[in-house]
């Protein structure tokens, strides 16, 4: 079990009642952990704060099953100075929003307010319930969304959590509105941590690739040949020259495991650049 005694402060993406501090109260529960909350603006705050503070961790949404991965993360973690932060859990949130108002009359509403992934997630909703010429704004969470409708009149409502009526004290006029009711976000635990070995764990990478045929390839191969199953892969623009990418994989095994250590190994000599992000339990 991960011992986090020492941390200080725990980050995460504000303000009160957004899904990642649900996320957060999650990992607490989970760990035990007693720190001080942070909430921060913007994700890379997030990831900034954890580097240059030590005995501290941060809550990152990573990815969602409708909408994919969370850019602003893994671009930021890709950036990250200290080599030493890293990913040490994670776990899968349902996300169920909800149509949240200072009113109580559904049919006046005018306008919606959200975090642009909500808006994303509620489409159907939005386009069978709600006014054809209806105003949506977007906001930088849930949360904000919530927070902001105390500058419109009661005809605008948000899209939220029912934890976010609760906090901001709003009236929920339609539940679990998103269009996909399985919708889940998967949000990952970073800091400067070792993790221990549990038999439930996976390792996520970084890498880039010669920008020649065969290149990506022959990196997979290492996995098929050591019998590693890849749980996940994607690719980001490295931001460096038009064209090239750096490839973000999650596959099972812990890298205190010979085998994974030694396919590490592999993969590093085949990479043009390799980065280590974690080996933590599922």
């Amino acid at each position: 079990m991960l011992n986090f005694d020492n941390v200080s402060r725990i980050a995460y993406l504000g303000p009160n009642a957004s899904f990642s501090e649900m996320a957060k109260d999650l990992f607490c529960n989970k760990y035990k952990i007693n720190a001080y909350p942070a909430p921060m603006t913007t994700i890379k705050q997030v990831i900034e704060f954890v580097e240059e503070n030590p005995d501290t961790l941060g809550v990152l949404p990573v990815e969602n099953s409708i909408e994919g991965t969370v850019r602003e993360s893994l671009d930021n973690l890709m950036s990250c100075r200290n080599p030493n932060i890293k990913i040490l859990s994670e776990i899968v949130m349902p996300i169920r929003h909800c149509l949240l108002s200072r009113t109580t009359e559904f049919y006046s509403i005018t306008g919606v307010i959200s975090h642009p992934q909500a808006l994303a997630q509620c489409q159907e909703f939005i386009h069978n319930e709600l006014p054809r010429n209806l105003n949506i704004i977007e906001a930088t969470s849930t949360a904000e969304a919530a927070r902001s409708l105390a500058n419109y009149n009661l005809t605008y409502a948000a899209i939220g959590s029912e934890k976010t009526a609760e906090v901001y004290n709003l009236n929920i006029l339609k539940e679990n509105i998103n269009d996909d009711k399985s919708n889940r976000t998967s949000f990952i635990l970073i800091g400067d941590f070792e993790t221990p070995f549990t038999g439930r764990d996976k390792t996520t990478i970084m890498f880039t690739t010669a920008n020649k045929p065969g290149a990506l390839m022959d990196i997979l191969n290492v996995f098929y040949q050591n019998n590693i199953n890849l749980s996940y892969i994607s690719s980001r623009p490295s931001k460096q020259e038009f064209g090239d990418y750096i490839f973000i994989v999650s596959f099972d095994g812990h890298i205190s495991k010979k085998k994974i250590f030694n396919a590490l190994s592999q993969v590093k000599e085949k990479a043009t650049y390799m980065k280590f992000m974690g080996s933590y339990e599922k």
